[in-house]
Parts: structure tokens; C-alpha cells; sequence
């Protein structure tokens, strides 16, 4: 992405004003394999493939959130950040959107176990969502932080999938849809916050910009996620 050089910081519309540009250049809607999804063009070995291979990441998220609650320097801060970690780790083993997924894979005819035990993880999708995981934990929390903004353009995609498999991949059971209906309400609060965090620790254009690089980042795991299964998992 392209930047100017300058000595003002940006106003926090400004910010998300280039967040939103960036996002409708890179976000993973625009993959090929997305894009055939949407089209209701994957089989369901592909659909399969990628149910099983995204849970890595949905499994990886909360030990995610959790190193990056473990920098925030401010108490009400990590208190809010918590609400991520339970909302995919869940308060028990029987909900959160760990366990969603899971009920959406075996609506999909998938036993859990296969997900659970990593058996078809595809080693382009673990080191993708590994190198996520680790730049959570080797970088400024406020960058960490500014990776997640990925969740601005979640809810749309989200939205958009629930009446795509409706529609196109009705094989699935309704019951299995419950892990996106909830994201919608999740997502945007999640990064609302998020922005709130990386205005204030991102405290000069330089860095703003450094933000901005952090989220081009995510897009390329996500990108790179598909781009194994895609180019991979198909092949199998």
C-alpha cells in the first residue's frame, strides 16, 4: 500500500478511511476460492476441506487474544479484551465459537474429531495461521492489536455467507449456521474497540501507517490460508 509521507497524524476517520481502501483492495472476499464459494461452485470436498482447514485458525484465536491481552497496559482494556477470549474459548466446553465451529463441521458431515486431532490440517494453512499467532507475540501490543482490524470487514462477509450456504450448499443442516449468526454481533464490537486501542497507542503518522502495514498483514494470512487450500487441499 501506498503511502504519503507526512508529519500529522491521522484523525481516526481518516484512519478508518484508509483501513476500509485497504480492506476493499486485499480482504480474502476477493480470493479466488471465495469467490467461488459465493458462487456456489465448490464441491463438497472443497467445502469440506476448507471447514476443516479454517478451524485451525478459529482454534488458534484465543491463544491469540490472549497474548495480546497480556500487553495491554490498561486494566479496562485487558477487561474488554477478555470478552474475545470467551467468545471463541467459551466459559464452558460446550459453547464459545470454538465449539460452534465444530457444530457447524458436523452439520456439514464432518466428525469433529478430524478437526480436533488435525488430521487433514494442511501445513500451508498452520504456518500461515502460526506466523499470525506469532506476530501477536513478537510485536507492539498496539500493532498486535491493529492486526485484528480485519473484523471491520468481517460482518458483511459474514452476512453474505450465512445466505450463500442457504442457498448454494444446502447439504449443510441449518443448526451448523449459529457460529456466523452470532460473529455478527461480535465483530463489530470487537472492532470498534480495536480501533479505539490502535488510535491511542499508535501515536504518530509513522506508526498509524506501521498500523495500517500490520492489517495488510492479516489480509495476506487470510489470502494465504486459501491459497493452501486452494492450491493444496483441492489436490488431495
Amino acid at each position: 500500500m501506498e503511502v504519503q509521507t507526512s508529519n500529522n497524524t491521522l484523525t481516526r476517520d481518516e484512519f478508518v478511511a484508509r483501513l476500509i481502501m485497504l480492506g476493499n483492495k486485499q480482504y480474502h472476499d476477493k480470493h479466488p476460492f471465495n469467490k467461488r464459494m459465493h458462487a456456489g461452485a465448490l464441491s463438497k470436498d472443497e467445502m469440506r476441506c476448507w471447514i476443516i482447514n479454517r478451524f485451525y485458525y478459529q482454534q488458534c484465536l484465543p491463544s491469540k487474544d490472549a497474548l495480546v491481552l497480556s500487553k495491554l497496559p490498561e486494566r479496562a482494556d485487558r477487561i474488554k479484551w477478555r470478552e474475545r477470549i470467551e467468545d471463541h474459548d467459551g466459559r464452558t466446553m460446550s459453547d464459545g465459537g470454538i465449539n460452534s465451529w465444530l457444530t457447524f463441521a458436523e452439520a456439514a458431515g464432518i466428525e469433529r474429531e478430524i478437526l480436533l486431532e488435525g488430521k487433514q490440517l494442511l501445513p500451508g494453512v498452520k504456518f500461515a495461521v502460526d506466523a499470525y499467532v506469532n506476530f501477536c507475540r513478537n510485536e507492539e501490543w498496539w500493532l498486535a492489536v491493529a492486526s485484528s482490524l480485519t473484523e471491520v470487514f468481517a460482518p458483511t462477509l459474514v452476512s453474505l455467507r450465512i445466505g450463500i450456504i442457504e442457498e448454494h450448499y444446502s447439504w449443510i443442516k441449518p443448526s451448523g449456521l449459529d457460529y456466523f449468526r452470532t460473529r455478527l454481533n461480535q465483530a463489530p464490537r470487537d472492532s470498534q474497540h480495536g480501533i479505539d486501542l490502535v488510535m491511542t497507542g499508535a501515536k504518530t503518522f509513522d506508526q498509524q501507517m506501521q498500523a495500517l502495514k500490520a492489517v495488510e498483514f492479516k489480509c495476506n494470512v487470510l489470502w494465504s490460508l486459501l491459497d493452501a487450500i486452494e492450491f493444496q487441499g483441492v489436490k488431495r
